[in-house]
């Protein structure tokens, strides 16, 4: 029988997953992995009591072994403190996407792995495959709506090598239903939206407290034309529409954000439209590549996902370093945000991920 810890959130997902390795006669322990003291941030809703409630009272109903992994030094260091510096840089950083590789399958596995567990199970919905080479591999979860290979586009070979994914084979339906037949305190429970240690909170009334508003110019794209002033680049984010403070014109066209020019501190607007400069695009730089089975070392066609809920477009891919590529697409894309996660594909398999630049 086999240790596996569970990293329980407090959602349904990550209880059936403990249930299901239960069932199949695994050794399961659960652990809710603490990110956040709410006296740090009382100006948020953080939704951290209610999740160790919950969760604890999951591993209680399993009759399993509960503990809290307190990391909240860590995920300041790796989450919090990228997520400020991202915005402060200009650019639209991927909370999700560093929680998974820093810390759920960085830090808190290591925890498990030093603590006599031989491997972690999460409640992600992805499917993992073992190679007759011994290497692992991630597909697409059953459930093609609730799917999250993308967010674990940068999480290595090592990594999921002890790590298990008991719901990848279920549909959400399904774990509703094993969730209510075993009676699980937390069946009905809503999933949760945004930013874990977020909450309710807007993204801009949190970063309104790290990051101080420098106020500058609004100039369209393409003839510079000024049309107004904004609060501070940090409070806004590659096509977006609405609380620019610049109003349509009388075509009832609307303005998005289409860059940023960092060194005067100015926002640049277009109107939404295909030709507008700056808003879409046919080929970008992508860096910091991460793979999660093998490297792409030559030019290939594939597919990719430009963000967690787009549908995957076709793409010439061309390495230009060691973890940097160009990447050409089929079709333009729409607001391609720097620091983003473009996830890479072949079919159903996640082959890795890379930032805009």
């Amino acid at each position: 029988m086999k240790k596996i810890l569970v990293a329980l959130s407090g959602g349904v997902d990550s209880a059936v997953a403990a249930l299901r390795l239960k069932d199949l006669g695994y050794d399961v322990s659960g652990a809710y992995i603490r990110t956040w003291m709410n006296e740090e941030m009382p100006f948020a809703d953080c939704p951290a009591q209610q999740d160790i409630e919950d969760s604890r009272a999951v591993a209680e109903h399993l009759g399993i072994d509960y503990e809290i992994v307190n990391l909240v030094n860590e995920y300041r260091e790796h989450v919090v403190n990228y997520l400020v510096a991202g915005y402060k840089n200009g650019i639209t950083p991927n909370p999700d996407m560093m929680c998974n590789r820093e810390m759920k399958f960085g830090i808190f596995q290591d925890y498990a792995l030093n603590n006599g567990f031989e491997a972690i199970a999460t409640g992600h919905y992805v499917r993992k495959c073992t190679n007759d080479d011994g290497s692992h591999d991630l597909f697409s979860g059953m459930d093609r709506n609730k799917d999250q290979t993308y967010f674990l586009a940068m999480v290595r070979q090592e990594q999921i090598r002890q790590a298990l994914f008991p719901v990848g084979e279920l549909t959400k339906p399904e774990v509703r239903e094993l969730a209510l037949e075993s009676k699980l305190p937390n069946a009905t429970k809503k999933d949760s939206q945004g930013i874990c240690f977020l909450g309710d909170m807007n993204i801009n009334n949190f970063l309104e407290h790290y990051i101080e508003d420098t106020p500058g110019d609004i100039i369209r794209a393409g003839d510079g034309k000024w049309l107004g002033r904004h609060r501070g680049l940090h409070r806004y984010t590659m096509g977006q529409r609405r609380g620019i403070g610049v109003p349509s014109n009388t075509d009832n066209e609307f303005y998005v954000v289409t860059g940023f020019n960092m060194e005067n501190n100015e926002l640049l607007v277009a109107f939404d439209k295909p030709d507008s400069p700056g808003l879409f695009t046919s080929e970008v730089e992508v860096y910091g590549l991460s793979f999660v089975n093998k490297a792409l070392t030559q030019e290939c066609r594939i597919e990719a996902r430009p963000r967690y809920r787009d549908v995957s477009q076709k793409i010439t891919y061309t390495p230009t370093g060691e973890d940097s590529a160009n990447v050409v697409f089929d079709e333009p894309q729409r607001a391609l945000a720097a620091g983003q996660i473009l996830a890479l594909y072949d079919g159903d398999k996640l082959l890795g991920g890379g930032f805009y630049r």
